[in-house]
């Protein structure tokens, strides 16, 4: 539940045989070991089945290169992070694969989340010492929301369109153990803020509790007012449902209270 499902992979693959000759690169850099995933939840075998697109697999983490910027740390102060270079391809049409899951940092994740964490790299299959620049992103409730949309913005105009998967979503203690949510649903969009803040209608989430996407539409990165998008679909309301929160949903709330010497570290 926590991945993207290969059939959600089909949708888009789908969508694109017949539109696209290809190239096309299913990217990822997993916080673990990126081509053991693509093997347990059987990406492997798409590139067999989309002969025409010419799927490549790849590790950005394997790959290891990277173009950087630089995020806020628990002290405020100013470090680098890695992120993949194929993330920051003015060649590249991207497409983020996500899941409509709560969270045990930043309430819900979605397209943003997704991409913002998906582009740090950590040290590549048997290197030493170990590093993990995803880990830089844990410095705090603000600081997270605050360091999700420096890099929102370093990416976003690479960004070419979100799919989010809500067939069956993730409530109560996720990104990776929480319990599943029948939504049947699927969210696409051009616009990443817009599709998450739909996404948040659809789980039943404040939309005001999600700093990282609020900072993201008040600095023009997507829409994020329910009433000035184009919808095209169900009534959302015939849609939505309640997701439990996780467990530390208060804490995590933190972000949007007064600044504290030591700021919690959640996730």
């Amino acid at each position: 539940m926590a991945s993207t499902h290969a059939d959600a992979l089909r949708g888009i693959l789908d969508y694109l045989d017949g539109r696209w000759k290809g190239p096309v690169i299913i990217a990822e850099s997993s916080a673990g070991q990126t081509m053991d995933g693509f093997e347990n939840f059987r990406y492997t075998r798409l590139p067999g089945e989309y002969k025409r697109l010419r799927i490549q697999l790849v590790d950005l983490n394997q790959e290891a290169e990277y173009k950087l910027t630089h995020l806020l740390t628990p002290d405020l102060h100013v470090q680098p992070v890695r992120l993949a270079a194929r993330m920051l391809d003015p060649e590249s049409f991207q497409i983020c694969a996500a899941i409509l899951k709560t969270h045990n940092t930043v309430i819900a994740t979605q397209s943003i989340k997704n991409m913002t964490l998906g582009a740090p790299i950590h040290y590549k299959p048997g290197e030493t010492p170990r590093w993990n620049d995803k880990r830089k992103y844990h410095g705090g409730v603000r600081q997270t929301h605050y360091n999700m949309f420096l890099t929102a913005s370093k990416l976003k105009p690479f960004w070419g369109a979100t799919v989010i998967d809500g067939w069956e979503g993730m409530e109560g203690n996720g990104p990776a153990s929480g319990t599943p949510v029948p939504s049947r649903a699927a969210i696409a969009s051009t616009d990443y803020v817009a599709a998450d803040r739909v996404g948040l209608e659809l789980m039943g989430i404040d939309p005001k509790w999600i700093g990282y996407l609020n900072y993201c539409h008040q600095n023009g990165l997507g829409q994020y007012e329910l009433d000035k998008l184009d919808l095209d679909g169900p009534q959302l309301a015939t849609l939505a449902r309640k997701y439990r929160h996780h467990k530390d949903v208060e804490r995590q709330l933190d972000w949007m209270g007064p600044l504290r010497e030591v700021p919690p570290k959640l996730g």
